[in-house]
């Protein structure tokens, strides 16, 4: 399907020089993303790059069955452009996002308001949306929650107990990792990403660090991209993990509760064991790893990881025991996979609608081209495949995991890495525990980054927990929220 279209085509971990990036006028730009939206392409990033006084859109799709990606631009103009999101609703939050930042305004857009920035003394929330009637009633949650988390507002219209429509508004930490990327990279710019979203350090890090070996024309050698992907599936296994045991705990059941926190745990510390930190922050190096994992220390890991990986499978199996927990979880929360493709859900949350969307598969690159797993798909929708879903992939990590263990490559940590390209743009996605981790670097003429655009998978998967709590109880708000568990931080970049 991807051949015919008129945009530059490139794979994951890839670069063209931005001079063939094809460019058109932005009202036949939108008009080309749109026929290849309709076609079945996928947004992955749609972002503004600044010209002087106008801006040029730029946006990367992805043909998922042909393993691919799509790039385009408009020519550069300044003031409104038509909207695409009244056809194609995943481009909501890109286009609301290009108008705040730089000042082009979707024409059509059906709710166009701040994404981060302040508007008045609230962060992001311009006017909510407001159901009317004489039972209607409106129940606020946030920014400061009962827990240690980050903030949120969560805008509630009900009748009763039913939740009639959720409005999210986030942007309250100006973190401004985005916008000091510029003229990089810096010396500091990997310990930025590695904090893009904290539980997610691995995810981001890879993704950067391909970014700049594809802007240099190079790749790590094998042996570091298979410690990456060691790295990744651990993240994975430890996230899930604890997903899974704050799912139990939300419906009060403690075995499964507390057995999973300790589990994550045990998760973490083998991430430790491979670099010295739980959250793998150290590991990932631009042109290769910074740390090695010799036979001795590679078989504790596997020592270590089996009977975890037993127990967790213990864990998990008290869960869909319980009635009663079976009972809080189906038919909860549910997104259909029209909606969820609707809105460009990526991750646990689409693969449970029955979306087949994981980078490793449609877009496999670093080690992920040479060992692969099956894509774990339940077709539900609702809090319990989102559950069943990461149990499944608990599994499959640990098989993997297990696997890569027994038979290591051999080869070299580090490869040489020239600097970037001048005037190229380079596109890579990685799979990570939530989802699709997306980077995009544009170079300026003396190599250094004009734009660096990032794409957490919470940016494109906070809809869809708006649209889980649609005819739900409020109550059940709780594990909805914990189902897709979602980053602040991913999103308020």
């Amino acid at each position: 399907m991807s051949a015919s279209t008129p945009f530059a085509l490139l794979a994951n971990t890839g670069s063209l020089p931005w001079a063939e990036v094809p460019a058109w006028p932005v009202a036949d730009f939108i008009r080309a993303c749109g026929t290849e939206l309709g076609r079945g392409a996928r947004l992955c990033s749609l972002f503004g790059v600044a010209e002087g006084d106008t801006t040029q859109l730029v946006a990367v799709l992805a043909f998922d069955a042909d393993s691919t990606l799509a790039v385009g631009r408009s020519t550069p103009f300044s003031g409104g452009y038509p909207s695409l999101t009244p056809k194609h609703p995943q481009a909501h939050l890109f286009e609301r996002e290009v108008w705040e930042q730089h000042g082009l305004t979707p024409e059509g857009h059906p709710w166009l308001k701040p994404v981060r920035r302040t508007a008045g003394n609230a962060p992001a929330n311009g006017e909510f949306f407001r159901v009317a009637g004489g039972e209607i009633h409106e129940v606020a949650v946030g920014p400061v929650h009962a827990g240690i988390i980050e903030p949120g507002h969560f805008r509630f219209q009900c009748a009763g107990e039913e939740v009639l429509h959720l409005e999210i508004a986030l942007g309250y930490q100006h973190r401004g990792i985005e916008e000091g990327l510029g003229g990089g990279p810096y010396r500091t710019t990997l310990i930025q990403m590695e904090t893009v979203a904290g539980d997610s350090s691995i995810a981001h890090a890879t993704a950067y660090v391909t970014l700049l070996e594809a802007l240099a024309g190079s790749e790590a050698p094998l042996r570091a991209q298979w410690l990456r992907a060691i790295a990744l599936e651990l993240e994975r296994l430890a996230n899930h993990t604890g997903d899974l045991g704050a799912l139990a705990n939300d419906v009060a059941f403690l075995p499964t509760s507390s057995a999973c926190g300790k589990l994550r745990g045990d998760f973490l510390n083998l991430t430790a064991l491979l670099c010295g930190n739980r959250f793998g922050r150290g590991l990932v190096r631009p042109g290769g790893s910074r740390h090695d994992l010799e036979p001795a220390r590679a078989a504790e890991m596997l020592e270590k990881l089996l009977p975890a990986l037993t127990d967790t499978a213990q864990a998990i199996a008290w869960l869909w025991d319980s009635s009663s927990v079976r009972s809080r979880f189906e038919g909860v929360g549910r997104v259909f996979a029209a909606q969820a493709a609707e809105i460009g859900l990526v991750g646990p949350a689409a693969r449970a609608c029955g979306l087949v969307r994981d980078v490793r598969y449609d877009h496999p690159a670093g080690w992920h081209r040479f060992a692969q797993s099956p894509v774990t798909v339940w077709p539900g929708g609702d809090v319990f495949a989102r559950a069943r879903v990461r149990s499944l992939e608990i599994q499959r990590s640990g098989e993997f995991l297990a696997g890569q263990l027994n038979s290591p490559p051999e080869g070299e940590l580090h490869g040489d890495l020239a600097d970037p390209e001048p005037d190229t743009l380079a596109v890579a996605l990685v799979e990570g525990w939530r989802g699709e981790v997306c980077h995009v670097a544009l170079t300026d003429n003396a190599g250094r980054f004009r734009r660096y655009k990032i794409t957490d998978p919470s940016f494109h998967n906070w809809s869809g927990l708006a649209l889980a709590l649609r005819g739900t109880a409020i109550s059940d708000f709780p594990i909805c929220n914990k189902s897709f568990n979602l980053s602040y931080c991913g999103f308020d970049l």
